[in-house]
């Protein structure tokens, strides 16, 4: 697809990846500077937006080595970043989460299980699921949130979790059906994951749930899929 645009596959794919990440961490850096008092409406910024790169390696089909290469890099910098303030629209120094860290780790774990099987879309549903359904989780729930609970000394509100569980219904129901159609499946696996991934994003400690929800969402509905379609 990129050789048919005239450009080498990999520099093509290196701009397009290098040229999106900016726009999101500039954008980040205005939100970090515009609304200074609301620092993680700045780090959800980079959260979501980070996490739609994967629909451009979905559709280009990168290499494996790309995406375990970008995941490799992320988490060291990420790493790196609770010491030293690189990007404190990313990570503040001494933030006690490793929930970035964690993310780009999800991202290589399922880049090197489902990329050699072909099967991307499993990867980029649970990297959306983990951008999209926890990013408006922490937005809704912030801001929105007035039915409070808590666990493991984690607070959560109803609003969050309803919105973690929307917004991953709604983007494993876009993938599957992009993928396998209008299916009774597609629906019913939907459903079933919303459930799981709000269920582990509410145990979020450290910020483990950027761990679990992108790979548990992936396969559960992988395992699902296997199941019911064979």
């Amino acid at each position: 697809m990129a050789e048919s645009l005239g450009f080498p596959n990999f520099w093509f794919e290196l701009s397009l990846v290098a040229g999106w990440l900016v726009l999101v961490v500039l954008a980040a850096e205005w939100v970090h500077r515009a609304f200074a008092a609301d620092v993680e409406m700045a780090r959800k910024v980079v959260h979501i937006g980070s996490g739609n790169v994967i629909v451009l390696a979905w559709w280009l089909q990168f290499p494996t080595w790309i995406i375990l290469a970008a995941s490799v890099v992320t988490g060291a910098i990420a790493l790196i970043s609770y010491k030293i303030s690189i990007l404190p629209s990313v990570n503040s120094v001494g933030r006690k989460s490793l929930g970035t860290f964690f993310y780009a780790v999800s991202i290589g774990v399922l880049a090197a299980w489902f990329w050699p099987l072909h099967l991307f879309h499993y990867a980029a549903l649970g990297i959306l699921v983990m951008a999209w359904g926890d990013g408006l989780a922490a937005m809704i729930g912030q801001h929105f949130g007035r039915h409070p609970y808590q666990l493991w000394g984690i607070n959560k509100s109803w609003e969050g979790s309803l919105a973690m569980a929307i917004a991953t219904c709604i983007v494993t129901s876009l993938v599957l059906f992009v993928v396998q159609g209008n299916l009774w499946q597609t629906w019913v696996v939907s459903a079933i994951v919303a459930i799981a991934a709000t269920t582990l994003e509410a145990f979020s400690k450290l910020g483990i749930d950027n761990l679990t929800v992108p790979i548990g969402s992936a396969a559960l509905c992988f395992f699902l899929n296997q199941l019911w379609l064979g």
